[in-house]
């Protein structure tokens, strides 16, 4: 629903902020459901392979895509800006199969959950979720006051110039793939 409410404003009215703000208010429910269907699974004492693969299908579209779209929607529209968009939600594929290969052979505790996660896990964008709603309250979107930062090159350059903003997307995906960041798991 966040992804099809940030394709709703894009076709609207850019001063009306309401399907934006639906986009946004969807995304945290991927949380509560993430954390629920972990609980089932254990509650239950089955899980599957196939429930392993579309938790993180349900992953990186409800923290990948959705993030990268609702983005989109407020203004990072340059080629530069869809491509580095682009790298974030790649950045969350590659966390996830990462984190499914090799969540063997991380370190466990005693009730066999691994100690930490190998990068930052993909549920945190909403951090980026949260600070898109605090630019929709402020107006900062295209067409309004503008993204926050402006646009850097200008649309006359050949490759469309690029939202500096972007960047934050740019360096939350490099953090969901090192392998040097270990958050312990709670």
């Amino acid at each position: 629903m966040s992804i099809l409410s940030s394709m709703r404003y894009c076709l609207g009215d850019p001063r009306s902020y309401t399907p934006m703000w639906f986009a946004l208010a969807f995304m945290p429910f991927g949380l509560f459901f993430d954390f629920m269907d972990g609980k089932v699974a254990r509650w239950r004492k089955k899980s599957s392979l196939m429930g392993q693969e579309l938790d993180s299908l349900a992953d990186l579209v409800s923290f990948g895509v959705a993030p990268a779209s609702a983005a989109f929607a407020l203004g990072l529209r340059t080629p530069l800006d869809t491509l580095l968009l682009s790298f974030f939600v790649l950045c969350g594929l590659t966390r996830l199969a990462r984190f499914n290969v090799t969540v063997s052979s991380l370190p466990k505790d005693a009730t066999g959950k691994s100690k930490y996660f190998e990068g930052t896990p993909i549920p945190t964008s909403l951090c980026i979720v949260a600070a898109m709603a605090w630019c929709v309250s402020r107006g900062y979107v295209e067409g309004s006051d503008g993204v926050i930062g402006g646009v850097w090159g200008g649309e006359e350059s050949w490759w469309g110039g690029v939202h500096p903003i972007v960047a934050v997307f740019v360096g939350w995906g490099c953090a969901m793939v090192s392998r040097t960041i270990h958050i312990p798991k709670p």
